[in-house]
């Protein structure tokens, strides 16, 4: 591997995990009261908007791409988790996920890693890969490029306090069990576990919204319990007023110094009001220009996709899903950092290839994350939110010309230091040697990235899926259990196995 530092109460449910872990994961959202916030751009390269009442195409797949005509390749980082959550709860229900719903680099970034954290803020940068399988079916010079990226942990009692306002679905299909009888559940436990210094107010929202409580300490639990207790199921669903009236009730409680955000928990099927992502996210841009990001929860079996994934990446947050007690303990207290702190705002990756050794490259997912290669230095061009412990992963398959020696490429981060805003970035190369070694001998985890990658390529029905087959990524996802011992390795065998 090679790599570069520089400094710069009451029971859980399904997703009691996701909201106890929201103290964990909001800091990736925003930047903290320091500075000015600016709201977020469109991404350069993204799809086409439509028109207000249709859903955004697909951004398809990546191509292949010469690079001796585009040598670099640039995206925004993202730390969604979604898609891989919500393909695993369908397949292990018996479903298989619409190709749609597919993002392999959220099935990638779902993973545990192995990158060496920085001894400072900011992003270490960590680089190696392999020829690919034997089981790939691709020309002799093809290999497997691993971009890892990692923010450095810090210890939980060090975050600033929190004001969280929630926007919680109370529409008919939140009454399935497992929906909202979940989210009280957890809401309660996270409201026992939250400090008397930090805020919580509730909004609940059907076919219009209700302000349950208002901005309140939570050294007043009681009342707070009270609010969660009234949440009760039934009408339609206005997910457009629901997160107005939250962004409002926030931007009347925001907490100068405090670290303040709208969580949203919710199936995603809006029905009534504005359905339109762009529609919505037109009427919160300013409450959410002053500082205030969105995190979307998703839970359920039938879940609107596209939308939360939209409101979460243009609102300046991110998005996740959950469905068990188990896999949201795992996702958000052992993996994500028990903190708040921003570690870096609008984060950017531009990957330059040296077009004497490389002949093509092909970024594994990221297309509605694509960035123009001007814009990776124009920090008016949004980017990613990070916070501590995070890590970030992008997989490239390259073809290297025949007899190349010397560079393959060079990728290099940029970010916004969440106190001053000033620009910093880290940046290490990998060398056509470095990507000699055979594929069994890689990193576990790189293996593990790569069978994630594809088999999220075959569930989206990606052109490049057939270059290997849904049976010897099971295997190779066996292997990696046996080599890490780590229980996600093993569950994606099986989600392998039950998706053929």
């Amino acid at each position: 591997m090679v790599h570069m530092r520089r400094n710069g109460g009451r029971p859980s449910a399904i997703i009691v995990g996701a909201l106890a872990g929201t103290l964990m994961m909001l800091a990736a959202c925003s930047g903290s009261d320091s500075g000015t916030y600016s709201p977020p751009a469109p991404h350069q390269g993204a799809p086409n908007q439509g028109a207000p009442d249709q859903p955004l195409p697909s951004p398809g797949v990546g191509p292949e791409v010469d690079a001796d005509r585009e040598p670099q390749s640039t995206f925004a980082i993202d730390i969604d988790t979604a898609s891989y959550n919500y393909a695993r709860r369908l397949i292990l229900d018996g479903a298989r996920p619409d190709a749609s719903t597919i993002r392999p680099e959220e099935f990638v970034n779902a993973f545990r890693q192995d990158y060496p954290q920085p001894s400072g803020n900011g992003f270490a940068v960590a680089l190696d890969g392999a020829r690919m399988p034997s089981a790939h079916e691709a020309p002799s010079e093809t290999r497997l490029l691993r971009v890892g990226l990692q923010t450095r942990a810090q210890d939980e009692t060090r975050r600033p306090d929190a004001a969280l306002t929630f926007v919680v679905d109370v529409s008919g299909s939140m009454s399935e069990t497992g929906r909202l009888d979940l989210v009280q559940d957890a809401l309660h436990t996270l409201i026992d576990q939250l400090r008397d210094t930090d805020s919580v107010a509730i909004v609940a929202y059907q076919s219009d919204a209700t302000v349950l409580r208002e901005m309140t300490a939570v050294s007043s639990r009681s009342s707070l319990h009270r609010a969660v207790d009234a949440l009760e199921a039934g009408g339609s669903t206005n997910l457009e007023a629901g997160l107005v009236t939250g962004y409002q009730v926030a931007r009347a409680g925001f907490v100068r110094g405090a670290t303040n955000r709208v969580i949203l928990l919710s199936d995603g099927l809006a029905n009534t009001g504005n359905t339109n992502a762009n529609a919505i996210l037109a009427q919160i841009r300013e409450e959410a220009a002053k500082k205030i990001a969105l995190l979307g929860v998703g839970v359920g079996s039938e879940y609107g996709d596209a939308l939360m994934e939209r409101l979460a990446d243009e609102g300046d947050g991110f998005v996740t899903y959950v469905s068990e007690r188990e896999q949201a303990r795992d996702l958000f207290v052992h993996r994500l950092p028990a903190t708040l702190t921003v570690r870096a705002l609008d984060a950017k990756v531009q990957v330059t290839f040296d077009p004497s050794t490389v002949a093509t490259y092909r970024l594994i997912g990221y297309e509605n994350r694509s960035l123009n290669p001007e814009d990776f230095r124009n920090d008016r061009v949004d980017g990613g939110e990070v916070g501590p412990g995070h890590s970030v992963t992008a997989l490239y398959v390259i073809r290297l010309r025949s007899e190349a020696v010397g560079t393959v490429a060079q990728a290099r981060v940029r970010w916004l230091d969440p106190l001053g805003r000033e620009a910093q970035e880290v940046a290490a190369t990998i060398s056509v040697s470095d990507l000699a070694g055979d594929f069994a001998g890689a990193s576990p985890r790189t293996r593990l990235d790569y069978v994630a990658a594809f088999f999220a390529e075959r569930l989206r029905r990606s052109e490049y899926a057939d270059a290997v087959s849904l049976s010897s990524l099971e295997d190779m996802a066996e292997d990696a259990y046996r080599d890490t011992g780590d229980q996600q390795a093993q569950e994606l065998a099986e989600l392998i196995r039950r998706s053929d």
